[in-house]
């Protein structure tokens, strides 16, 4: 049978290449992929499926399911396609959209044999808004067993089992009042209340919980340097190892700021952005998918789930259900994400050939939890175990 997802694969050859291609040449960011969700739909309704969009009140998510010939494990893939403000798909999200929907396409045509039900979800705005965690909060994943994607990376070598860090940001301004500067007794210094925001948060930093760590710009500083600014305002990327420590985080600096508006007179106003999870990797659904790729050809490390990684709202997905989000290369060595240097290896030979193999390893690792009942229950044993507690009682 995984001979034959792989002839499926191969006959979308194509067609999946022209996909992620087509979505490539239209670079769209967080909640205006339009264009990228309408060329997804567009193959997806050439081979006779029904697309449901907008989906779960998200206007540019999607869904589409194939259902087996009775009830038996659900399985979704997840496909990203937003890119990056200026620098577009430097991260390689056609390259995940077009995986996903091959691994789809290629398992849904043999899903008569099998008792389950594979979805396809198109899931925006991973880069900022966390669209995975609107679709959660929104019912998106109901009734969801399993989600499987694949993420883009480089050198010559795939990687498993590596977590991610939990990540938010917070936006912080100053509301003084203006007066010129020869007279600056008058007026109320917005931004000497920012820079005293970020000179308590560099007197905090020691006392960091380890894995923490806090970035910020100054966004607006002011017009004129012989005026007092009226206006500041910054934006901190926080990020640390769970998400009730970034919670912590999120408040301490917000404290810095409130203690910045004490002394300076300015008002202050704080936003939250949405809390991106730490990433739980399921280990069975990783080793199998470690197997499938070894199959295939792929030379495939394991990672470790704890580290000083990134952040991605899949960590959101994998503390409600069982989720991998494993790396195979599509672009050369050094060749490092969110530059420009990606964004023009993305659409390379290199990379559509990630594509294909990705969209056959994913189809394959599903098709393994479809059939087998050992392997099923593994994945649910270890997700038991794995996910914390108090992610449970919430």
């Amino acid at each position: 049978m995984k001979e034959q997802i792989i002839a499926k694969v191969d006959q979308m050859r194509d067609e999946l290449i022209a996909l992620s291609h087509r979505i490539h040449a239209h670079p769209e960011i967080a909640f205006t992929e339009h264009k990228a969700v309408s060329f997804i739909k567009e193959v997806l309704e050439r081979h006779g499926f029904e697309v449901e969009t907008p989906y779960a009140q998200v206007e540019t998510a999607f869904k589409a399911v194939k259902k087996g010939k009775g009830s038996g494990p659900k399985i979704a893939f997840l496909a990203e396609y937003d890119a990056l403000p200026e620098i577009g798909h430097a991260c390689g999200h056609n390259i995940i959209a077009s995986c996903s929907t091959g691994a789809f396409l290629s398992l849904s045509q043999l899903m008569d044999h099998f008792d389950g039900e594979l979805t396809l979800i198109g899931t925006p705005a991973e880069e900022a808004g966390g669209g995975k965690i609107h679709l959660l909060r929104n019912g998106g994943f109901d009734g969801i067993e399993y989600a499987l994607m694949m993420h883009p990376s480089s050198g010559d070598k795939g990687l498993v089992n590596r977590g991610g860090r939990a990540a938010t940001s917070v936006s912080i301004e100053f509301f003084g009042k203006s007066a010129h500067s020869s007279g600056p007794q008058a007026g109320v210094n917005a931004l000497n209340a920012l820079i005293s925001t970020f000179n308590h948060i560099d007197m905090m930093r020691p006392a960091l919980h380890p894995g923490s760590n806090i970035n910020g710009i100054i966004t607006k500083g002011g017009t004129v340097a012989n005026a007092i600014p009226d206006y500041a305002a910054a934006t901190f990327s926080l990020r640390s190892s769970t998400l009730f420590e970034l919670e912590k985080l999120a408040d301490a600096v917000i404290r810095c700021a409130k203690s910045a508006e004490l002394l300076v007179g300015a008002r202050m106003e704080a936003k939250v952005g949405d809390m991106y999870a730490e990433r739980y990797p399921n280990w069975p659904m990783c080793e199998a998918f470690k197997n499938n790729m070894e199959t295939l050809g792929m030379e495939m490390a394991v990672g470790n789930p704890v580290g000083n990684y990134g952040s991605s709202d899949i960590g959101n997905v994998s503390i409600v259900i069982p989720a991998i989000h494993d790396y195979l290369p599509a672009c050369p060595a050094g060749v490092n994400s969110h530059n420009v240097a990606y964004t023009e290896c993305a659409n390379q030979p290199m990379a559509d050939e990630t594509c294909l193999l990705g969209a056959k390893g994913l189809a394959m690792t599903a098709y393994d939890i479809l059939t087998d009942s050992t392997l099923r229950e593994r994945i649910q044993e270890y997700f038991k175990k794995q996910i914390p507690a108090e992610y449970k009682a919430k």
